[in-house]
This record gives structure tokens, C-alpha cells and sequence, in this order.
């Protein structure tokens, strides 16, 4: 049965790119185009990809009138705006899929602590973190899915199957991570600016202070069943969407990279997001652009003992729109991988 879908803060990266794969989804109907501060205007004006698909004008938000014309909300607003809009929504009887951070943290200290702002304290509960290869039968039936960020699903997956395995050593893990400008949002800034960023290659929030860090340790610690420090340092690539998560690990006994391929590929056999490549392969975002597609691969240091875990998503899909359908097809009970199978944007 086809269904009724609003976007709300439909205007922006993640916003736009949910519409591209929406669109293109055999079951899904878009009923609402939501964008408070572009209301009234031409959905092909504010968004020129989508002319010719999309008629009509972008909506003001509107609870009442999204629940009447929707089966289920898609939030893709900021962090600290999405909290009480979705609480809206949800009294309204709305499955909705937040793409914000603001449900993602379990622990409200820590959730004050990162981002200060609480909306919503009585929804954090039933939030069902939306990594879909670590949730699937919670996410059936979930009521309200805190998609993931972009930096922990790129981290996260290649890491899952060897802290399962219990094959790691205790310590922390050292994450080194790039991504492309888009993840920054639509809104220009001095950081972002075509001639700050071009040309260049910088990290940024370093030390600790990026807000993704406790969202990979609760998820790798809730996998190994211990608590997990991570050292993560992300950077600015000047190139539009893309992330490559590079994480250094000290492997147990018998684990070598021929050994971590084999458990990844056990792991997420079957995943139509997911493909392991061969042992001391190294993924490249290009080969992922576009996509619901995640590349891991893993190579061990002889010399020093390291094994480096790599991670290639494009950010806007797989690290956050495209993950947030894939949650949406096991909510409504199609195919996880219906409208998302096509091939990365290559060359």
C-alpha cells in the first residue's frame, strides 16, 4: 500500500536529497513539502533539480494539516528545532523519522551536556536509534527513529563486527575522518564558503569537542558491552558530499585483516547498503557518491600491529537521507532496500 509522506525542512541538503530518493520510490506519495522560511515559494524555485517533477508551492509547517495528509513525517530540521516539532507530530499520531541529533542520546545528561537543549524529554525513551544493521526488528516497530549522523555511520560500521567478536584490545580508538562540505547544510557560512574551503584540507573541533563523539561511543560500547573511548578527529574536504572514516585498532590475537573481512562480510551478509571489500583494499568516496552504499575494508600494520578500518558513505545518503528511508521501509514493512538499490553517481 503506497504511503502518504511530509518532509519537513524539505528545502535544505538533506532535505532536497530525501525528496530525490522519495521520488523515485515505487510506494511513497509525497503529500507535504514543508519549509518554514521558504513558505510560499515555488518548490522548483527553491529547489531547481526537482522542475518539471514537483509542482506547487513549499508549505508552512502546520501540525494538524501534516497528520491529515500524512502517514508518516520525515523531520530533516536542526539540531535544538527538531525536539518539539516532532513531539507535535508524534501526539498527532505520526510515525516520524528525525534526522536531527535531538533523539539520538539516550542519557539526557549527556544529551544536555553536548547539545543543552531538551524539547522533548519525555520522547528520548522511545526513540529507536536508526542504524538499520543494528536494529532491524526494533525498528519495525518504531514509532519514532533518531537517525543516525553522518561521521558515526561511516565510524560504526566497520568497527560492529570486530568489537562482536570481542577481538579488539581494551583502549581507546583512534578515528580519523573526512568529509565533504554539504554536511555543514545549506545555510552559507565563513567556514563553507567556496574560497575558504577549496584548495585546502583542514581538521576542525578537535580534542574531543565534536558533538558525534559520544554518539560512536554509545554505539560501539553497546556492541562490545564495555565502555568505548574514541580519539575522533574530523576534517574538511573540498569536495561536495563524501565521508571516508579511517579508525586505528590494536586486534587481539588472530585477528589480521583477512579475519576482520571475513567476520564484516558474516556481519552484514544479506544488507542491501553494505559491501566489504577485499582485505588491504582501500575504499574511495567516489565509488559510494549518490548512493545508499557503504564500502569497509580492513588492512593490518604488520610493522606496528594496527589494523586500519576504513569507511566510505556519501553523507547525504547513507549518513543521513537514505538511511532514514531504509529505517522508513522496515517501519512500513517493505523491502529495506526499496528505492535506494541504484548504483554510486561514477565517474
Amino acid at each position: 500500500m503506497t504511503t502518504r509522506v511530509a518532509v519537513l525542512g524539505a528545502t535544505g541538503y538533506t532535505g532536497a536529497e530525501l525528496l530525490r530518493l522519495l521520488l523515485q520510490h515505487p510506494e511513497v506519495r509525497v503529500t507535504e513539502i514543508v519549509g518554514q522560511s521558504k513558505s510560499g515559494q515555488r518548490v522548483s524555485a527553491v529547489l531547481p533539480a526537482l522542475a518539471g517533477l514537483v509542482s506547487g508551492e513549499v508549505a508552512s509547517y502546520d501540525a494538524a494539516r501534516i497528520a491529515k495528509n500524512a502517514d508518516v513525517a520525515f523531520a530533516c530540521l536542526p539540531h535544538g528545532a527538531s525536539g518539539k516539532i516532532v513531539a507535535e507530530l508524534h501526539a498527532a499520531g505520526l510515525p516520524v523519522l528525525d534526522l536531527s541529533a535531538d533523539f539520538r542520546l539516550r542519557d539526557p545528561k549527556v544529551h544536555a551536556e553536548w547539545y543543552g537543549h531538551d524539547e522533548a524529554p519525555a520522547l528520548r525513551a522511545e526513540a529507536v536509534y536508526g542504524l538499520a544493521e543494528l536494529n532491524r526488528e526494533a525498528l519495525r516497530s518504531a514509532r519514532l527513529v533518531a537517525v543516525p549522523g553522518c561521521y558515526p555511520t561511516a565510524s560504526s560500521l566497520p568497527l560492529v563486527p570486530l568489537l562482536e567478536a570481542g577481538l579488539l584490545e581494551d583502549g581507546p580508538i583512534v578515528i580519523d575522518a573526512k568529509s565533504g562540505v554539504s554536511g555543514a547544510g545549506r545555510q552559507p557560512g565563513e567556514r563553507t564558503h567556496f574560497a575558504e574551503t577549496t584548495e585546502g584540507f583542514r581538521a576542525y573541533k578537535t580534542g574531543g569537542s565534536h558533538r558525534h563523539t559520544p554518539e560512536i561511543e554509545q554505539t560501539l560500547s553497546g556492541v562490545a558491552g564495555r565502555e568505548i573511548r574514541v580519539s575522533f578527529v574530523p576534517h574538511l574536504v573540498p569536495m561536495t558530499r563524501g565521508i571516508l572514516a579511517s579508525s586505528y585498532v590494536r586486534p587481539r590475537a588472530g585477528l589480521d585483516a583477512a579475519k576482520a573481512t571475513e567476520l564484516a562480510r558474516a556481519r552484514y551478509e544479506g544488507s542491501p547498503s553494505v559491501h566489504v571489500l577485499d582485505a588491504g583494499s582501500c575504499p574511495d568516496t567516489l565509488w559510494v557518491r549518490g548512493s545508499n552504499r557503504a564500502h569497509l575494508s580492513y588492512t593490518l600494520d604488520a610493522r606496528t600491529g594496527w589494523l586500519h578500518c576504513q569507511g566510505a558513505i556519501d553523507n547525504l545518503v547513507k549518513g543521513a537521507s537514505g538511511q532514514a528511508v531504509q529505517c522508513f521501509n522496515l517501519m512500513r514493512g517493505y523491502s529495506e532496500g526499496m528505492g535506494l538499490l541504484g548504483a554510486a553517481m561514477w565517474p
